[in-house]
């Protein structure tokens, strides 16, 4: 028998309340929270694969419920959040608080409530003598670009218990999302030549072409606005660029050498951020480069691409959409400009969805907080699933 609705809620929110406890910021390490999961995977008797960083700190968790073979479905959930830093939080981040009907804490809703909801449901999978497995991916590094999906992706590989489909539970008020945005995280680097500010035309002022270029950058970002292409199911429902950080000079009265700025595309799916770039770089050796070279041909620009994340498009009539919009009740798809592991996942062949509890818009804020009323639907939700695969 399955516990009631009300009683694997408050599993839920007590395996929540541990999540919350580790301060999983990306910029530490997982392996207390991976060791918790571990322990509980254990006392459970499910078995998982875990696959680490280059520097062995963090980890994850690929967990099979019933029978250990590919195919079935993924439930993917990350369990690194953003900083703290900075931030008005009325207490304790990092202990889980109920106000009302809502939970606060750092990752509560982006994304350990889906995580918590998982592993609540572990007994419950594992009593249903599943027909096909349900597989749990528990990663790390998605706030900094990742990492942990593309390093399961690896591992998924090695052991070939690559499940069929996969519902990432990214923040999404328990709707089905079918489509989310890509991104190109660019660095540019400006060199130019050193001189007194007094005499301008013996030196290149690096700070000055790098402003002529984020000048281009500021006008294709209206072009785009204006021009498309355009998908009107994505808010902006078209490509955006900005630039988000510029640094450079060092004194007034020195014409600055060094000049250094980041930017990114968030492109709708089918639109390629990098010929976006090779337009921005084409203009950039026509029009801004060849007078700094007059001056010294060691003057000119660098680029790096530091991030690149692929976008989403599941094709409205899959089999996938059609399940999630049976389990969730919901007569509506939607599209997100976020990004999530799930690109990465349909990129390697899997086919993917977002479906979560919570809202993006309560995530990364202080006070993170999700309703519980929203875990309550995840529960439900993955108790539906479990029909549907012990069938």
């Amino acid at each position: 028998m399955d516990a009631p609705a009300d009683i694997a809620t408050s599993s839920t929110i007590a395996l929540l309340e541990r999540l919350v406890h580790f301060d999983t910021t990306s910029r530490n390490s997982n392996l207390e929270l991976i060791d918790f999961i571990r322990a509980y995977l254990d006392q459970h008797g499910i078995p998982y694969r875990v696959s680490r960083d280059p520097t062995g700190q963090k980890a994850n968790i690929h967990a099979i419920i019933g029978p250990r073979t590919a195919g079935g479905i993924a439930l993917s959930g990350h369990v690194d959040t953003v900083p703290v830093d900075g931030q008005a939080w009325s207490g304790d981040p990092f202990t889980l608080r109920r106000h009302d009907a809502t939970l606060v804490g750092r990752g509560a809703c982006d994304m350990k409530g889906f995580v918590a909801a998982c592993l609540a449901a572990v007994p419950m999978l594992k009593a249903r003598g599943l027909a096909r497995p349900v597989h749990l991916f528990i990663s790390y590094d998605e706030e900094v670009g990742c990492g942990g999906a593309r390093r399961l992706i690896e591992d998924l590989s090695e052991s070939g218990l690559t499940p069929s489909l996969c519902i990432v539970g990214e923040p999404s008020g328990m709707q089905p999302i079918l489509a989310h945005k890509g991104k190109l995280n660019l660095n540019v680097k400006v060199r130019g030549k050193p001189g007194h500010s007094s005499d301008p035309a013996a030196g290149v002022n690096a700070v000055q072409a790098a402003a002529e270029a984020i000048a281009w950058v500021a006008r294709d970002a209206r072009r785009l606005a204006a021009e498309g292409p355009f998908m009107p199911n994505f808010d902006p429902g078209y490509t955006t660029v900005h630039v988000g950080t510029m640094r450079g000079g060092t004194i007034l009265n020195v014409i600055p050498e060094h000049a250094e700025f980041t930017m990114e595309w968030r492109h709708i799916p089918g639109d390629s951020p990098h010929l976006h770039m090779e337009r921005m770089q084409a203009w950039i050796a026509e029009s801004i480069e060849p007078p700094m070279r007059a001056v010294d041909p060691a003057c000119g620009f660098a680029y790096d691409i530091e991030l690149e994340m692929p976008g989403m498009a599941l094709p409205p009539d899959h089999e996938l959409a059609g399940l999630v919009k049976q389990l969730t009740g919901s007569n509506s798809t939607g599209a997100v400009s976020y990004g999530t592991e799930g690109g990465f996942y349909e990129k390697a062949g899997i086919p993917t969805i977002i479906c979560g509890p919570g809202h993006i818009a309560q995530a990364h804020q202080p006070d993170e907080w999700i309703a519980v009323s929203e875990l309550a639907a995840c529960d439900a939700f993955i108790r539906k699933l479990a029909d549907r695969l012990g069938a």
